[in-house]
């Protein structure tokens, strides 16, 4: 592991929790506080694609999310 992997994987850390806060400051859903964050800081949603395919949890909440919305077609889980 190299340092631009290091700093990386603290970069995407660091959005994971920026995004959790909001989403519990701001009682609101993931993808809105996605939008929020990048309004904040003068960032295209675009731009920090790869920090949410790059965590897993980040993806699969806002997956969920959009399946609850009807964003996406719903996926087969397995019965819990």
């Amino acid at each position: 592991m190299n340092v631009d992997d290091t700093l990386e994987k603290k970069q995407v850390f660091r959005f994971l929790r920026e995004i959790e806060m909001i989403c519990k400051k701001d009682q609101i859903q993931y993808m809105d506080a996605v939008v929020s964050f990048c309004e904040e800081n003068n960032i295209e949603v675009e731009s920090i694609a790869k920090l949410i395919c790059d965590n897993p949890l980040l993806q699969s909440k806002i997956q969920e999310e959009a399946e609850q919305l009807n964003f996406l077609e719903k996926t087969t889980r397995l019965p819990l």
